[in-house]
């Protein structure tokens, strides 16, 4: 088997600040400018050693090159011999060296995307080794050990072993056909289906490339508002044509199922799951995407919620929905997520109890290879929810995590909000199923009940924009969503650090205001748009600036006064054993700390009690002086962001800096429209003056009920 040695020859080392766009994401590669860290970086890879022939090696030499081209000034040469000396990527179908330095046993524990980074030293060899049992695997390795350099880390002795923490990390993209996007806010769909397959994009092998740096290996091309046109042979041909470029990378393409299909495109008369001809249509289909696709991975699907058709049009249970889907992946060896975000036209309950009543009776139903997929919360990933009930109370049956990547609540490409402290929030709680220590996460990881399947999932916020993501600070969360996915114990502040590193600068005078920046922006927003468990109190259809007066229309439950009940007697929705009686699909401690008023989380009062105006907050002052306290300090914060970013300046290109600087400009517009918005209106039921130092707004309530925006994006 061929081995091809690279040979490092070093140029002096230059320094400028250029103009940049954001393409280039974390992986911007740039100059080492401390000689003692430049010398140590150049005396580790002084040979780079990948042996093998394959899509994925080749994959490998070249960001190797492409890393060390950037950040040690070098060319690349691949005519030396190598003599056990630099830097060695190797799994054990290409290279004895994983056997002859006992590693063996280190890279099968760790599977075929898991992989060891290690120092090497015996007798005259010295080296450091990137291993794996496969080449993705490999690939991962080699992505992090471009990371440690890239933070500027010390690589001169490491001992790193890594693996996923979920099998499947998957990105769904609510991308639609003509290239529109549900709740995308940075241009249209990346995906050119009317090109496709004849033509393909560089920018599709950069998003591999993006996604493979962070750990992600699956995308879902298509909306959970699905179109039966996908899985036509014209579209799977489409569809395979990107499943070729993402392969080599490790990640698999799943396409969303529209479940009236058989009727639409199969011309039968009806899609009950459990009608023979039905099957037999969904086995075709299938069959026909493996002809086509052989490691495709499954499908998503929404159905019976929001007028998508599902197994209820045919008194069919959700259950017999997915596994019908699930029998026909099955000798495939695809999976079926099956979300959970269903709530029916027809139940008169609070619809934060649905999912938890269609699906726990079902527990145990569902086929080996399905996942039910439940939003990190029972609405709709809002500013701030409690945990989703679900997760926990399904034992018998996977259930994987939806995160929101794209900010459909957080004021979309326009507003800077880092949301790992949002996912950490969620993926720490203690459920207390299995007594202490039954944190969601470890229900996602399958440790909690020993799911035999595990995944995890993040709605994309990828566009056609020039920075992918719209805000540049956008490409945060994408990177974010792949650490956690990865590893869920990292933390918010340690993956912004990363991010910062790679994205801007290692120099303090950098990251120190950046990451103080990101970490409370998300605190921020909840402050300026729905403090204190109040929630779902956005416009009406684009869902970007405040609504709380929304009312009527086709359901009561798409409306802010359902959520948000004010009245001159108080604010909140009664989740109490009172009122909706949700606090019992929560386990105990946290039934009996939700259900009381005293002692339920300042942050879910009024989530789960309706609260009188004048009851008296932790701070000493009352429910209505601590609202307007938290709308203030909220939408001041933006002004706070604005002098740190003022800070960096000197450090950051122009084109960037000025990018963050007018979106900041307009995020601060914006908070104070929430602020005056949100105060104004819910000073009509409390009947209570602002506190002294606060300004009261200039305009009145009517002013900002008669603004309406036009065109918004993601619709």
């Amino acid at each position: 088997m061929k081995r091809i040695v690279l040979l490092l020859l070093f140029i002096p080392v230059f320094f400028s600040v250029k103009a940049e766009d954001g393409y280039d994401l974390w992986l911007r590669y740039t100059q080492v400018n401390d000689a003692e860290l430049l010398n140590e970086y150049r005396l580790v890879c002084n040979a780079l050693f990948v042996p093998g022939e394959s899509e994925t090696v080749n994959i490998i030499r070249e960001e190797l090159s492409k890393g060390l081209a950037g950040m040690l000034d070098v060319d690349v040469d691949y005519e030396r011999q190598w003599n056990k000396q630099g830097l060695v990527v190797a799994t054990p179908e290409n290279s004895s060296l994983i056997k002859e330095y006992n590693l063996t046993g280190d890279v099968e524990k760790l599977g075929d995307e898991g992989y060891v980074i290690k120092t090497i030293q015996a007798g005259k060899d010295a080296f450091v080794i990137i291993a794996s049992q496969g080449e993705v695997g490999a690939l991962y390795g080699t992505f992090h050990f471009l990371r440690l350099m890239q933070t500027r880390a010390n690589i001169s002795d490491i001992n790193v072993a890594e693996t996923p923490r979920t099998e499947n990390r998957v990105l769904n993209h609510w991308d639609n056909l003509d290239r529109t996007v549900e709740r995308g806010y940075a241009g249209f769909s990346i995906w050119d289906w009317h090109k496709l397959p004849r033509y393909i994009y560089q920018r599709y092998y950069d998003y591999a490339r993006a996604n493979a740096s962070i750990g992600i290996n699956g995308t879902v091309l298509t909306n959970v508002n699905a179109n039966a046109l996908v899985l036509t042979d014209e579209y799977i041909e489409k569809a395979a044509a990107l499943a070729d470029v993402f392969r080599p990378y490790g990640i698999k393409v799943y396409l969303t199922a529209r479940f009236s299909a058989p009727i639409e495109i199969g011309g039968l008369e009806t899609a009950d799951p459990l009608d023979e001809n039905v099957r037999a249509f969904w086995k075709e289909i299938t069959n026909n995407i493996y002809k086509e696709i052989p490691d495709f991975g499954g499908f998503l699907v929404k159905a019976d919620s929001e007028g998508q058709p599902g197994p209820h049009n045919y008194n069919r249970t959700h259950a017999e929905g997915a596994n019908m889907l699930a029998e026909a992946l099955e000798p495939h060896g695809g999976i079926v997520m099956w979300r959970a975000f269903v709530y029916s036209h027809e139940v008169p309950v609070d619809r934060a109890l649905q999912a938890y009543n269609e699906f726990v009776p079902l527990d145990g139903e569902f086929k080996d290879n399905v996942l039910i997929q439940a939003k990190n919360g029972p609405i709709d990933f809002q500013p701030r929810e409690p945990y989703h009930p679900l997760f926990g109370a399904m034992p018998n049956t996977p259930l994987m995590m939806e995160f929101q990547i794209t900010q459909e609540y957080f004021g979309h490409a326009t507003h800077l909000t880092y949301l790992a402290p949002l996912y950490k929030e969620v993926l720490n709680t203690d459920t207390h199923v299995k007594g202490e220590g039954s944190y969601v996460s470890k229900v996602l990881d399958g440790s909690l009940h020993g799911y035999e399947i595990t995944a995890i999932a993040g709605v994309s916020n990828i566009g056609t924009d020039r920075n992918w993501t719209g805000h540049l600070f956008g490409q945060a969360n994408w990177y974010a969503f792949g650490r956690l996915a990865w590893d869920y114990d990292y933390t918010s502040e340690e993956i912004a650090e990363e991010w910062v590193d790679m994205t801007f600068s290692t120099n303090t005078a950098v990251v120190n205001p950046i990451v103080e920046m990101m970490m409370e922006s998300r605190e921020m927003g909840v402050n300026y748009r729905t403090p204190l468990g109040l929630h779902h109190l956005m416009a009406e259809s684009h869902h970007y600036g405040p609504g709380p007066w929304v009312s009527g229309g086709r359901r009561p439950d798409w409306t802010s006064v359902y959520y948000h009940n004010a009245s001159q007697e108080g604010v909140g929705f009664n989740r109490s054993l009172s009122g909706s009686k949700a606090v019992n699909q929560y386990p105990e401690p946290l039934r009996s700390r939700y259900n009381s008023l005293e002692e339920c989380p300042e942050k879910f009062l009024l989530w789960f009690h309706h609260v009188p105006w004048d009851f008296e907050m932790n701070s000493g002052r009352t429910l209505w002086d601590e609202m307007v306290n938290k709308y203030y300090s909220g939408a001041d914060s933006v002004i706070w962001m604005q002098e740190k970013w003022k800070q960096v300046e000197p450090y950051v290109d122009d084109e960037r800096f000025k990018h963050v600087s007018q979106l900041l400009e307009m995020q601060h517009e914006d908070a104070v429209w929430w602020r005056n918005s949100s105060v104004l209106y819910f000073q009509q039921f409390s009947e209570m003056p602002l506190p002294k130092q606060f300004e009261k707004p200039e305009k009145d309530l009517e002013y900002y009920k008669n603004i309406q925006l036009k065109f918004v994006p993601g619709i």
